[in-house]
């Protein structure tokens, strides 16, 4: 890769990272919902902005309604997971979570796009099961019951986004990434808006709050959008999903040093064999015969290299 290509890749994941950080600092003054409605809300409106004023974006068609599923699966219901989660758990953790997305992809698409797992993606599935174990086990956290119900949230955002990304191999393969976005993320919007009236700010709007929502909505979702589809150009599919690996590192590294969170040993034993089940995952699955690659969606929906048309 060029070292342009490389620095956007880095910038990427660093962006992705913080996602968490934001969530962390949020979510508990505004309510995981009225988050993730501003979240979506702003980033849909932004790309929708970007689309119409650079003449990029065309109208949807006959199948707009694929973007509504997209968005459900890809932002409204996993970015609501993450953000209760975070309630609970720390920055680190959560992100750490997040990279067991493709891993549940290739479950899903055995199951439902007929893929074939080979040896080493079985064992792959096996190790990054016990990686979880091992990061909710051993990690910095208490064993508690509020701790084992915020992974569960994680673990189901990560299915969420595995139930997307297959969704958009089998139904949006040749959209246009920037459609996908914009319209995905203003979908979520919409969905969320009934729950509005029953999720309110549950504290104090300060600055740090206020910024963190901000930053989250513009630039860890839709600066982040444009940037990963930078990326896919200068790197191609394969090395852009590098990201899967990068992202969850800096959502630790932030964790640690701007919020001061605990890290354990059995935390970093945990995340190594979740990336190294991911690893084995990537390579140990064999596309079903005439499957369509699927579209890359970000930010979060890491999973295995796959040739991604576009977010």
């Amino acid at each position: 890769m060029s070292p342009r290509a490389v620095l956007a890749l880095l910038t990427l994941s660093a962006m992705f990272g913080a996602s968490f950080l934001f969530m962390r600092v949020a979510a508990p003054v505004l309510g995981p919902v009225l988050l993730v409605e501003v979240r979506v809300g702003l980033a849909g409106l932004t790309l929708l902005a970007y689309g119409l004023l650079s003449g990029r974006l065309r109208r949807p068609g006959p199948g707009w309604w694929r973007y509504v599923v997209t968005g459900l699966l890809q932002s409204a219901l996993p970015f609501t997971l993450f953000a209760t989660a975070s309630l609970t758990l720390t920055a680190s953790f959560t992100s750490t979570l997040n990279a067991t997305t493709p891993i549940a992809t290739a479950l899903v698409a055995a199951l439902w796009l007929g893929d074939r797992l080979t040896r080493r993606g079985v064992l792959g599935l096996l190790l990054g099961l016990v990686g979880v174990a091992v990061l909710v086990g051993f990690g910095p956290l208490p064993l508690t019951r509020p701790v084992l119900l915020a992974t569960g949230y994680s673990l189901l955002a990560a299915t969420s986004y595995a139930f997307a990304a297959v969704f958009a191999r089998s139904r949006l393969h040749g959209e246009p990434p920037l459609a996908v976005s914009a319209y995905g993320l203003t979908a979520a919007a919409v969905l969320l808006l009934p729950l509005l009236p029953f999720n309110g700010p549950v504290g104090e709007l300060t600055p740090a709050v206020v910024g963190s929502a901000l930053t989250l909505s513009l630039v860890s979702t839709a600066l982040a959008f444009l940037l990963f589809y930078f990326v896919l150009q200068e790197a191609g599919p394969t090395r852009a999903t590098m990201v899967t690996y990068l992202a969850p590192a800096f959502g630790v590294l932030w964790g640690w040093l701007l919020l001061d969170e605990p890290l354990a040993a059995g935390m970093f034993v945990g995340f190594g064999l979740v990336l190294l089940s991911v690893a084995l995952v990537a390579g140990g699955v064999r596309p079903a015969r005439g499957a369509a690659a699927a579209p890359a969606l970000a930010p979060g929906a890491t999973r295995p290299a796959e040739p991604p048309v576009g977010d």
